[in-house]
């Protein structure tokens, strides 16, 4: 014979679902907030080199932008007078808000300012050669 399940088994079971489902939005919310946020920034294809200093963020690291721009760590650090052990992986809004809170924005500039100024100069694409047609038999 089946069991009857107590009303208040029944407000439990409920209550869980309902947190779940909040538990599901909330996490979602975000996801789709830092997908939004990350904005598409890829690194250039191997070989080229990134030249648009706008397409620098906050959200970045110093390594990430070095890599991008082939512009070496150390410079960019020495720029910012700020120690890499640390702060290796740490945004440019971090940094910003530890080494230069009352100046927003700074280290951004900074960053972008130092990337122009130091960045090799883009490799020019190969020049195109039209391919020669076959004879035309008279």
């Amino acid at each position: 014979m089946p069991q009857k399940k107590r009303p208040g088994q029944r407000a439990v079971m409920a209550g869980l679902i309902i947190i779940g489902i909040l538990f599901t939005a909330f996490f979602g919310m975000r996801a789709v907030h830092a997908f939004r946020k990350f904005n598409g920034h890829r690194p250039p294809p191997s070989g080229k080199v990134e030249t648009d200093v706008e397409l620098i963020r906050d959200w970045m690291t110093i390594s990430f932008i070095s890599k991008t721009y082939y512009v070496p760590e150390k410079i960019i650090f020495d720029a910012l007078d700020i120690l890499p052990l640390s702060n290796h992986d740490k945004s440019l809004k971090v940094l910003n808000k530890e080494y230069y809170p009352e100046k927003s924005g700074y280290v951004l500039s900074l960053v972008k300012k130092t990337i122009l100024t130091n960045q090799p100069p883009p490799k020019p694409d190969p020049p195109h050669t039209p391919t020669a047609s076959p004879p035309v038999a008279p």
